[in-house]
C-alpha cells in the first residue's frame, strides 16, 4: 500500500537508534550463547599467525557480503509487497533497507524475518557440509546473522502484539505502526 487509508492513526513509533543499547545487550547475549555452542561443536584452537590473519580478513569480507545480501532480501520483499523499490543506507555501523510504503502485519513480519531465516538456513547447510577447518569461518557469519538481526527480532516481537489491521511504514532505522481508529 502506498498511501495510508483514511481513518488510520499512529499507534507506535520505534526508533532503533534510540533502542540500540538494549539491542546491543541482547546481541551480546546471543553472541556468547553461540560461542559456547560453537565451542561444544568444534573447540576453538588457533595461533596468531598468517593463517589466522587470513581467517579474520575473510570473515570480515564475508560479513560485509552477508550484510548486503541481508538488506537486499528486505528490499526484495518490500518491493514485492508494495511495487516500489526500497532505499538503502547506513546509520553508524547499521545497514538498513527502508520504504515509504505501508505494509500489513503479515507482510511486514515476512519482510522482517525473511533475511535471518533464509540466510540462517543457507549458512547452516554450508556449515554442515564444509570441512571442520572452515566451521568457525561459516559459524562466524552465522553469528553475525543472528546478532545482526536483533532489531528484526525486536520489531517482530512488537508486531506480534499489534492489532491485526496494523500497517507499518519502515523508513530504515525507524518504523511507524498505524491502526484504524473508530
Amino acid at each position: 500500500m502506498n498511501q495510508l487509508p483514511e481513518g488510520y492513526k499512529e499507534i507506535r513509533k520505534v526508533d532503533l537508534e534510540k533502542d540500540k543499547i538494549a539491542l546491543n545487550i541482547f546481541a551480546f547475549i546471543i553472541f556468547i550463547v553461540m560461542v559456547v555452542l560453537g565451542e561444544l561443536i568444534a573447540p576453538i584452537t588457533f595461533t596468531v599467525d598468517l593463517k589466522f590473519i587470513y581467517f579474520l580478513i575473510l570473515a570480515i569480507v564475508l560479513c560485509i557480503i552477508y550484510t548486503i545480501i541481508h538488506e537486499a532480501i528486505h528490499g526484495y520483499y518490500m518491493r514485492k509487497f508494495s511495487g516500489k523499490k526500497a532505499h538503502y543506507g547506513l546509520a553508524g555501523l547499521c545497514a538498513y533497507a527502508g520504504s515509504y510504503a505501508y505494509f500489513n502485519k503479515k507482510h511486514y513480519i515476512i519482510i522482517t524475518l525473511s533475511p535471518v531465516v533464509i540466510l540462517g538456513i543457507i549458512l547452516f547447510i554450508i556449515n554442515v557440509i564444509v570441512s571442520q577447518s572452515y566451521f568457525w569461518l561459516i559459524y562466524f557469519v552465522q553469528m553475525a546473522n543472528l546478532t545482526g538481526a536483533v532489531g528484526d527480532f525486536y520489531i517482530t516481537y512488537l508486531m506480534s502484539k499489534m492489532p491485526d489491521d496494523t500497517l507499518t511504514q519502515d523508513t530504515g532505522m525507524s518504523m511507524i505502526m498505524f491502526s484504524k481508529q473508530s
